[in-house]
Parts: C-alpha cells; sequence; structure tokens
C-alpha cells in the first residue's frame, strides 16, 4: 500500500476513534474514548441547559393540575421484538402499531425503541435519582412525535420526543417477565449482534395507564450523545420489581464495544438550570390522602390511648 494512502487511512481510523463517546465505567487514561465529563467537547449539545437525567427535589416540584393521565395504544398487542447490541447498551425496537397520546403531550407519539441503565456488582444504575437516591435500574421507553420519521427529524422540536422513565426497585420476588428479556440479552452478548424476542407485550413489562396517574415532567434531553434537548421526559412514580437474582443476572450478559462488560451504563445527573419539575395532580391528591389518613389513624390513636 502507498504510504499516503496507509497514513489517511490511519488518520482517518483514529478520528473514528476520538469520535467515540463512552460511560465512566469503560474510561482509563489510555482509552480514546470522551467519557461523560467530556462529552461536549465532541457534541456540543451535550453542555446545554436543558440536560438529563436529572436529580428531583420532591420538595421543590410544582403541582400542576393539567397533567393528564397518559393513553397507551398497542400495549397489549402481541409483536416480536428485535433486540440488538448497540455497543453501549441493548435497544429493543418496537413496531409503530404501539403509540402514545395524553399526558399533556402536544400530539400523537409512536414508539421506537426500549432500553435499559443500570449499574454492576450490586451498585445501583438508574440515571434519574429522586431526593439524591439512585434506584437499582432505570427502563426508558423512547417515543417520536408524529409525524416525524426518525429521531434526527424529532430533534428540531422541543418535545419532538416523548421518554416514558420507569425506575426499578429491589424485591425478593422476581419479577415475572423479565427472565425473556436477560435471555434476550444473553443472545447479543457482542456489538452488533441481534436477536428476536417473539409473542412479546409491552403490557408484561410496566403496568396499565389506570396505575400510572402519578408522575414527574420536565423538558430535557436524550442522555446519551448527541444529547438532543428535545424530550418530554414522564418519571413515573410506581416502581418496577426486580429481584437481586434478575439484577445480578443482567448486569451479566452483553459487552461495550470495546470489549468490556456492560456496566454502570447511566449518565451523572445534570444540573437543572432554572428549569421547574411538575408533578401531575395525582401525585398531590394520593400525597394528602395518605397525610389525611396518618392525622386520622393519629386521632384514633390518641384516643384510643386515653380511654385505656
Amino acid at each position: 500500500m502507498d504510504f499516503s494512502v496507509y497514513l489517511s487511512t490511519l488518520l482517518s481510523l483514529l478520528s473514528q476513534c476520538t469520535a467515540q463517546w463512552c460511560y465512566q465505567s469503560q474510561y482509563s487514561c489510555d482509552d480514546t474514548c470522551r467519557d461523560p465529563i467530556h462529552w461536549a467537547a465532541q457534541f456540543p449539545s451535550c453542555g446545554g441547559l436543558r440536560q438529563s437525567p436529572i436529580n428531583i427535589v420532591t420538595s421543590k416540584v410544582h403541582v400542576n393540575s393539567a397533567l393528564p393521565p397518559f393513553n397507551f395504544i398497542g400495549h397489549t398487542n402481541t409483536i416480536n421484538v428485535t433486540v440488538e447490541n448497540k455497543g453501549h447498551s441493548a435497544h429493543f425496537a418496537l413496531p409503530q402499531s404501539v403509540r402514545l397520546t395524553g399526558g399533556a403531550l402536544p400530539g400523537h407519539y409512536r414508539a421506537a425503541q426500549f432500553h435499559f441503565h443500570w449499574g454492576g456488582n450490586g451498585r445501583p444504575g438508574s440515571e434519574h435519582t429522586i431526593d439524591g437516591e439512585r434506584y437499582p435500574m432505570e427502563l426508558h421507553i423512547v417515543h417520536i412525535k408524529e409525524p416525524y420519521g426518525s429521531l434526527a427529524e424529532a430533534e428540531h422540536d422541543m418535545a419532538g420526543i416523548a421518554l416514558l422513565a420507569f425506575l426499578f426497585e429491589e424485591t425478593p420476588d422476581d419479577h415475572p417477565h423479565l427472565d425473556t428479556v436477560i435471555a434476550a440479552l444473553g443472545r447479543v452478548q457482542n456489538n452488533g449482534s441481534s436477536t428476536v424476542i417473539p409473542n412479546v407485550q409491552l403490557s408484561d413489562i410496566i403496568p396499565p395507564a389506570k396505575d400510572l396517574h402519578s408522575y414527574y415532567r420536565y423538558v430535557g434531553s436524550m442522555t446519551t450523545p448527541g444529547c438532543e434537548q428535545a424530550v418530554a421526559w414522564t418519571v413515573f412514580h410506581r416502581t418496577l420489581s426486580i429481584s437481586s437474582r434478575q439484577l445480578e443476572a443482567i448486569v451479566e450478559q452483553c459487552r461495550f464495544w470495546t470489549g468490556q462488560p456492560m456496566t454502570d451504563i447511566f449518565r451523572p445527573t445534570q444540573p437543572l438550570d432554572g428549569r421547574v419539575v411538575y408533578r401531575s395532580e395525582a401525585s398531590a391528591a394520593l400525597t394528602s390522602a395518605v397525610l389525611l389518613w396518618l392525622s386520622a389513624f393519629s386521632v384514633v390513636l390518641g384516643t384510643t390511648c386515653l380511654i385505656h
């Protein structure tokens, strides 16, 4: 090979390497990939003022009575889901028949994919935190506003992407349908590999809409480069269950594009930068009901004590 051609090819490959981004768990001084602190150097939007994820401080959220329930379309349909290792995470592609309306979203949205964020070796791995607490795992379901045909088209609209986030809590019992997900991840261990999960219902993984009236809402970004600031975020109060066995198993399945174990796949929380986090009124009503019940209980308890 001519030396000039060789040099040109080498420089091109080096350029591609330096353009790669990685999570903090992958980074070392010998690597050329950019860890989260340095994403903005290669992807300017990652340094914007509406970045995600965030820490939600419950005492500072604002109740918004204009946040109604969602309408899930196609979530109980039986579908085939293609799973692909993208090098940074595994994406579960969803058909366009799975759609979303309501929730004060400005239009109709069609589902694109869902994916998970997790930690490793017993460490929590959610992206969003609540009052500083990081949960074991987080599920994101990505929706694109109609009539946009792709995330690239939708990113030019501040609400072009609707992201539903579910936090997982560790429980003694298994999630009844996560073993199918774990098995699929085991079939896509390496970057670029894919498989199909047949006969899946999204409702097997997430609760029905009637149980999802309580949620937080804020405007933000995608949590991976290029960090497009075009996301209407919904973080549900209702958590999903996962056993310690399932959590350990899910973390062990995949590898990054570098060949390292895929662990700690979450971006650190970002500054609010003046944004307001809202909560649906159902959340406030639930809190009020609990406080009322506790107040009534304390009165009854006090009366009982006086009688005795």
